[in-house]
């Protein structure tokens, strides 16, 4: 049985991804699913390192009390901040849903250009009453286990980074998968069978991106021609905010004949998109459906597909969990089997390969093709 992921609203538009669901899991099942796997962790107390598959949750919630009082609930952006049309706005449409449906009072902070601020953005949220509180980023990771040390009552959960403090939840991603399906289309898409890939920053993390996309790419068309640049080194996170240098790194790989490139840099996509347009090919969008979020039109246009990252999600399970008495201790990963990670269909770029896209997923989430992590 296949679906079509679930609608949800973003920056004032419909995201719609393609995945498909394993026949165990209905179209509700990343809700249900992690939900019920953020609340085992009460259960179990804190203290584990191990990452949970939240397709392989518990189905037991915990019995212990809900907090006491009012849900405030704080969250620290990542550079860039709300209104990057991707990242950071994913995690805030999780918050506003917390807003909406959880009845949560909200605050949110974004860190310096530089992000050197991070742990004073922490700290003011925890002194001002907020519990919990999400920073959003792998950046945060040595100031959230400060913070969770400095804060034992407070629970904080943080993206895209493994935690084994007992009062943090990591809320981790499965983006090669998610790049996998993009690169598939990529290829299939790809009149010059050639392609590129821009990432913001060379670390783990935008790495993941690079592996499953080239991987995808390859094994959808051995022959074909993959360029992959990155803005910045490890360490240097400007390369999320430079779309001068994600429009330099695009305009390159254009001229060299690539006709689609995949971004996996933050607000430097613009760039890469603006060379698309100017170049008149073709580009993938990340962590959001941009080209809903991506306000110039021109721009839309070139954007074929976008990786969906649903930060959104793990925000709000997070948040409903530690409502319902949850704890941390434990991390989460969002994958193709929940609908965690998937492609934008906006558009109906990509309609035309929904036979393709489908039978790659299916062999992810059976097992027949494992993705790698790393390059």
């Amino acid at each position: 049985m296949r679906f079509f992921a679930p609608a949800m609203k973003l920056a004032g538009g419909e995201m719609k991804g393609v995945a498909l669901l394993s026949k165990r899991f209905g179209k509700t099942a990343v809700g249900a699913l992690t939900g019920a796997m953020l609340m085992a962790a009460a259960a179990c107390g804190g203290g584990n390192s191990g990452t949970t598959n939240a397709s392989s949750a518990p189905s037991e919630a915990a019995s212990s009390e809900a907090p006491k009082g009012a849900l405030k609930v704080g969250l620290a952006f990542d550079i860039g901040g709300r209104g990057d049309k991707s990242f950071n706005d994913s995690a805030y449409a999780g918050l506003e849903k917390a807003k909406a449906e959880l009845g949560a009072e909200i605050k949110e902070l974004s860190p310096a250009g530089d992000g050197n601020n991070r742990a004073d953005l922490l700290r003011q949220l925890a002194d001002a009453g907020y519990n919990p509180i999400i920073g959003v980023g792998f950046a945060y990771g040595e100031d959230i286990k400060k913070a969770a040390e400095e804060y034992p009552e407070i629970q904080f959960g943080i993206v895209d980074s493994a935690s084994n403090a007992k009062n943090v939840t990591g809320l981790l991603f499965a983006e090669e998968q998610g790049s996998y399906l993009a690169g598939v289309a990529a290829a299939l898409k790809s009149k010059s069978n050639h392609v590129g890939f821009v990432g913001g920053v060379e670390n783990d993390l935008i790495k993941k991106f690079e592996a499953g996309f080239v991987q995808g790419v390859k094994a959808t068309k051995k022959d074909a021609k993959i360029d992959v640049k990155y803005l910045t080194p490890d360490g240097d996170f400007s390369g999320f905010k430079a779309p001068d240098k994600g429009k330099v790194a695009a305009e390159k790989m254009y001229q060299d004949g690539a006709d689609i490139v995949y971004h996996a840099s933050g607000d430097s996509g613009l760039g890469v998109f603006q060379a698309a347009a100017a170049a008149k090919k073709l580009a993938i969008g990340v962590d959001s459906d941009q080209r809903q979020t991506v306000k110039e039109t021109d721009l839309q246009a070139t954007i074929m597909t976008s990786m969906i990252k649903r930060v959104d999600v793990g925000v709000f399970e997070f948040i409903k969990a530690f409502q319902g008495g949850g704890q941390g201790g434990s991390n989460v990963t969002y994958d193709l089997k929940v609908d965690g990670v998937g492609l934008a269909t906006t558009g109906g770029d990509i309609d035309d390969l929904k036979k393709e896209l489908d039978a790659a997923t299916e062999k992810i989430v059976s097992g027949e093709i494992t993705v790698s992590a790393k390059p």
